[in-house]
């Protein structure tokens, strides 16, 4: 399968939903490379990003599953870099 590099960018407004949000994370720590987290305490939201690495289907699983929590906004973006999974080889 082949394998894709992006970003995903979460907008938090609900701390109820951050224990969850973070169960998530740790289901899909093999394809999440970086995390950084921002809090806007004045404005009561947190803004995180993650660099993922993965096929498609884990991405879109994974983004899924945080944009069905409530007070979350998921927004993700996928390079145009491939890597074939099988063989290691870049297009």
């Amino acid at each position: 399968m082949e394998k894709r590099i992006g970003i995903v960018a979460i907008l938090a407004d609900n701390r109820d939903s951050i224990c969850t949000m973070n169960s998530i994370f740790s289901d899909y720590h093999d394809i999440i490379r970086a995390r950084q987290g921002l809090p806007f305490t004045d404005k009561n939201i947190q803004i995180i990003s993650l660099i993922v690495e993965g096929t498609t289907d884990q991405i879109g699983a994974l983004t899924g599953k945080l944009g069905r929590l409530p007070g979350l906004k998921v927004k993700s973006m996928l390079t145009t870099y491939r890597e074939n999974d099988e063989s290691g080889n870049t297009d």
